[in-house]
């Protein structure tokens, strides 16, 4: 688990999770290459060419940036200046990609932009960059900009999410969808005895929540538990973010197509559709920040929870088991590349040293203190220093190539944008207090454990 921002579970008194991705981990390839499949008949009834295409998962991942003024995909960095791009499926080279986002800064906030949230976007980013590259070929007929295209894509992925036949697929054969988690409802158990009050908002619906609930849970409870005995309240169909947003009312759920008002308080027991986060917070009588909710979502889960409820917030990030092994494999090589790119900095140094003494004696001005060469003894040190730096870069270059593709042989780590933060790690870090990459890390932790954050880096500090 790793922290933004100082959380101690001894004063948490109410968590809420998300559902999907969350307390249901999916294997994202099996998933996602149904969710693609679904899109694409859909699609191809609609009459477009798309017959030839194939779902590739490894395409573009989580954090990456949809630019639907050009029909880029982007990865930025934390000040949202684009560090890679590819338009449709088609990487840029490194100066078309200057050339084409010089003076461009990417900010979220405008739409232009959209954002890979979760990992539910694989499919829908994969077929945008397909369709981008059918789209300049002329093939896509009644689109008028790579805007449009985008909202085709985007509404026809809803539709498949919607009209059922998706999830029917994965209800029935839940085995080939769902990745189990021995640990999940020992970490439930120890928070709900420790006085923890713990909800479920989910924005499935019932029917496909009891299902994936009952898959996940149903190994590992004994006895004549159930799933709904873990929960003080379950919501479903909950509508984040506008959950977090309005005063919609609670709604009690029948059976799979019946609802009914609600009448008097909320009930453990009850299923729930719809309401609204304020609603729960008082009926638990908790302030925002005795609530922590664990998402997948960046912006839908912790954003909007932790601007507007000030509710604290944890992260799921299913990508960094793999990445942190990744990390941890390379550090002998990363050490090794910090001792070169240190050593390359001194060079730098004196490079620019001495270059500036060649101009000052040009204007017949004093010599910088640390050069004490005579000017063809300087012209030497120069040449050699040239000679040097490109050895040098010679060694670099392979390691930074290797670094750079960690957690992803093409887009690199998830929360870096070459030497800086991604743009995903700075949404990361504004909203979410923790990152975790399941729930069930939450054991270690323990419901009474305090989780720090180490003290915040600015460049002057001095190096350890």
């Amino acid at each position: 688990m790793f922290c933004n921002r100082t959380l101690n579970m001894r004063s948490i008194r109410a968590i809420g999770f998300d559902m999907d991705y969350t307390l249901v981990h999916y294997d994202e390839v099996a998933w996602e290459e149904r969710a693609y499949w679904h899109v694409l008949q859909a699609l191809a009834r609609k009459g477009h060419p798309v017959a030839g295409l194939r779902f590739d998962p490894m395409m573009f991942p989580r954090g990456l940036i949809l630019d639907l003024a050009r029909g880029n995909v982007i990865k930025a960095n934390r000040f949202g200046y684009v560090t890679m791009a590819a338009h449709g499926t088609r990487v840029l080279p490194h100066d078309e990609q200057r050339r084409e986002y010089a003076g461009v800064w990417v900010d979220l906030s405008e739409k232009r932009w959209e954002l890979l949230n979760t990992l539910f976007s694989l499919s829908e980013a994969c077929l945008y960059g397909q369709m981008v590259d059918l789209f300049d070929q002329g093939a896509i007929a009644g689109v008028a900009d790579h805007a449009a295209l985008y909202r085709l894509v985007k509404t026809t992925m809803d539709e498949a999410h919607l009209e059922g036949a998706l999830k029917a697929e994965i209800i029935a054969a839940p085995e080939r969808f769902v990745d189990l988690d021995p640990l999940l409802v020992q970490t439930l158990l120890d928070l709900k005895h420790a006085g923890k009050k713990l909800f479920l908002a989910t924005n499935s619906e019932w029917h496909y929540t009891r299902a994936m609930m009952s898959w996940t849970f149903a190994p590992y409870i004994g006895g004549a538990l159930d799933w709904r005995d873990l929960f003080d309240l379950v919501i479903v169909q909950s509508k984040k973010p506008a959950f977090f947003e309005q005063q919609r009312p609670f709604e009690e759920v029948v059976d799979d197509a019946t609802t009914r008002p609600v009448a008097g308080p909320l009930q453990k027991g009850v299923v729930y559709k719809g309401g609204n986060a304020l609603a729960v917070q008082e009926h638990f009588g908790c302030d925002g920040g005795e609530i922590l909710y664990v998402g997948d979502h960046v912006f839908a889960d912790v954003h909007i929870s932790s601007q507007l409820r000030h509710w604290r917030t944890a992260l799921v990030l299913r990508e960094l088991e793999c990445e942190v092994k990744a990390e941890r494999e390379f550090a002998a090589q990363q050490h090794e590349l910090d001792l070169l790119m240190a050593e390359k900095q001194r060079l730098d140094a004196e490079h620019a040293a001495l270059r500036l003494a060649l101009q000052r004696r040009e204007h017949h001005q004093a010599m910088p203190s640390e050069v004490t060469l005579p000017p063809a003894g300087i012209q030497e040190r120069l040449k050699a220093l040239r000679a040097a730096t490109d050895a040098l870069d010679q060694r670099i270059l392979p390691l930074v190539r290797k670094s750079g593709h960690i957690g992803h042989p093409v887009w690199g780590p998830l929360m870096r944008a070459g030497g800086d933060k991604s743009r995903l790690a700075r949404k990361v870090e504004r909203h979410a207090d923790v990152y975790t990459s399941r729930v069930s890390n939450f054991l270690h932790l323990t419901p009474f454990g305090y989780l720090r954050a180490h003290r915040g880096s600015l460049p002057h500090d001095p190096p350890r």
